[in-house]
């Protein structure tokens, strides 16, 4: 199974979205394996964000993800930094599609409620900037039967 990294942004945080977030995931099947609430240093940002170093939004990016804490947490099942990728939507709110998170409550291209790892690559190195290994999780759910198939389970 793979993992990804999903952050609540400040503005999600702010407008209550926390358990509406989560419950779309879960709604689709993923796994909750890490979750944690969290104030986001210069250094971790810099590492996050290093790819935007460079471009003239960078301070106020860091300054947004800084106003108030965050909430991190680590997502699993088949496919999953794609599969979230879908339920988040695109980058611009406004743009998003409907039925996506950011198509139903964002507006905004940079204050677009959430961050979803973009690869399961990303996905790696973000985990290792927010969490501990004792931070993470790993159990068999009681629903997995349910989510997928034998075959996708590695069982005959």
């Amino acid at each position: 199974m793979q993992r990804s990294v999903v952050l609540v942004k400040p503005d999600g945080l702010q407008r209550g979205l926390i358990g509406e977030i989560v419950t779309r995931f879960e709604r689709k099947g993923l796994k909750l394996v890490a979750l944690k609430m969290t104030k986001l240093s210069h250094e971790v940002l810099d590492e996050w964000y290093a790819h935007h170093k460079e471009k003239p939004f960078f301070t106020g990016l860091k300054a947004f993800m800084m106003q108030t804490p965050i909430v991190a947490m680590v997502w699993e099942g088949l496919d999953a930094a794609d599969t979230i990728r879908k339920l988040v939507g695109v980058t611009k709110g406004r743009a998003a599609e409907a039925g996506s998170i950011r198509g139903d409550f964002a507006m905004s291209q940079s204050n677009n409620l959430i961050h979803a790892s973009d690869s399961v690559e990303n996905a790696e190195k973000e985990l290792k900037l927010l969490f501990g290994k004792d931070e993470i999780f790993s159990y068999e759910s009681g629903v997995d039967c349910l989510v997928y198939s034998n075959e996708e389970r590695g069982q005959k």
